[in-house]
């Protein structure tokens, strides 16, 4: 891979997280804050995330895979986004807003996609390389979170209360029109699939994987990953507005402490997978859960404010111990038939169920536990995530018994 498609794949993977992090990270306080939406509300348009990633497999798999170059379709996708974004920006109803972003997340999630497709596409050896283009896309969410605390100060006291933060869809509305731009002069990748191929369903939303769901150990792993996406989404739609109105001052910068922690842990991971295999890996991504909804619970933003600190930083254990290794874990299980439709099933009940219920539980509980002023109860509110990662924790503990550990050659796929 020469130096200048080295460079244009980082700007493509750069854009594209910059976009998901500049508006993504404050919605929940946007929502409760500029169109005063309820726990409910702001769970529906948290859970677009969700619809998106079910639809997703089939505008991949029905358009880009058969009919268009990678490309292509990454521009026209990301040009749309873009004047959907404007169209947030401008929201004033929490009904208008949610139709918005539903269609913006139904275009969104399929570039994840997409861009994975144009980079591998390019690359001698994907296993080596790809590390190297993707950590780009995390540099992006990051600096889109300080430039949003530190430069723009959108999310201060002042900011919010003057509704500032609507401009982060502004930003991320011109991030996605340069990328829709600049999508078109990426390395052309055509299609994969001869358009004349009969379509499955089955195919396409990973449906021939089930046959894993066999193995008690690969099932006790499946439920596993759909129940730990509830405590997932708690993180996602209350952290920010819970931070906000703590006082910790710049959240949306200190929330970009989690990305930080996510690319050093996804180095880390290797050794720890190889030393102490998948089930202790895994728990402890697991149990990670629990204690930092524990912190959050019991810190505060002034003399306990580095509980709320770290609760953020141990968004890589989370993160990389769980998800990441259950991918590799995936991939081992699946063997080369499954590979691909193994993942795509991963992905559907994780993104796609998990979060959905995960989204909808974190809407009830943060509308129903409310202190004697008619505030939200935090504490309350990450006690009962805390309490169901630790139920999870448990049940993978007892019934997950997969003596099998990881090899150096497994963890390179």
């Amino acid at each position: 891979m020469n130096t200048t498609i080295r460079i244009k794949l980082s700007i493509m993977m750069f854009l594209e997280f910059f976009i998901w992090g500049a508006w993504f990270v404050t919605l929940g306080t946007f929502l409760a804050n500029n169109l005063s939406a309820s726990g409910s509300e702001s769970a529906a348009v948290f859970s677009t995330q969700s619809w998106g990633a079910i639809v997703a497999p089939f505008i991949i798999g029905l358009i880009a895979d058969r009919y268009f170059n990678a490309e292509k379709i990454l521009g026209v996708l990301h040009l749309a986004g873009a004047f959907l974004m404007y169209q947030m920006y401008m929201s004033v109803d929490v009904t208008l807003f949610y139709s918005y972003v539903l269609a913006y997340m139904i275009l969104y999630m399929p570039t994840l996609a997409l861009v994975n497709s144009v980079s591998f596409n390019q690359m001698q050896d994907p296993e080596k390389e790809f590390s190297n283009i993707r950590v780009w896309g995390t540099i992006g969410w990051i600096l889109a979170g300080l430039a949003i605390s530190y430069i723009f100060h959108w999310d201060s006291a002042e900011g919010v209360k003057e509704g500032l933060l609507k401009n982060t869809f502004l930003l991320a509305g011109i991030a996605a029109f340069l990328l829709g731009i600049f999508s078109f002069t990426l390395t052309k990748t055509p299609p994969k699939v001869a358009s004349t191929e009969k379509i499955k369903i089955g195919d396409l939303l990973g449906f021939d994987a089930l046959k894993l769901l066999k193995d008690k150990n690969f099932a006790i792993f499946f439920l596993s990953s759909i129940l730990i996406c509830i405590p997932l989404a708690f993180y996602y739609q209350n952290a920010h507005p819970f931070l906000t109105q703590m006082g910790v001052e710049n959240p949306t910068g200190k929330m970009a402490i989690g990305q930080i922690s996510e690319a050093l842990f996804l180095l880390l991971l290797p050794v720890f997978f190889v030393r102490f295999g998948f089930k202790k890996t895994i728990l402890l991504g697991m149990l990670a859960w629990a204690v930092r909804y524990a912190l959050f619970a019991y810190g505060n933003a002034g003399d306990l404010s580095f509980m709320l600190i770290i609760g953020i930083a141990l968004h890589g254990v989370c993160y990389d111990f769980f998800f990441v290794s259950g991918q590799i874990y995936t991939n081992s299980k699946a063997g080369e038939k499954y590979k691909s439709a193994a993942q795509g099933l991963i992905t559907l009940a994780t993104y796609g169920v998990g979060m959905l219920i995960g989204f909808e539980v974190a809407g009830w509980i943060t509308d129903n536990y409310k202190t004697m002023e008619g505030a939200t109860d935090w504490n309350m509110v990450w006690i009962i995530p805390a309490g169901i990662a630790l139920g999870v924790f448990v049940l993978f503990a007892l019934l997950f018994n997969d003596k099998i550990k990881a090899d150096k050659e497994t963890l390179s796929h």
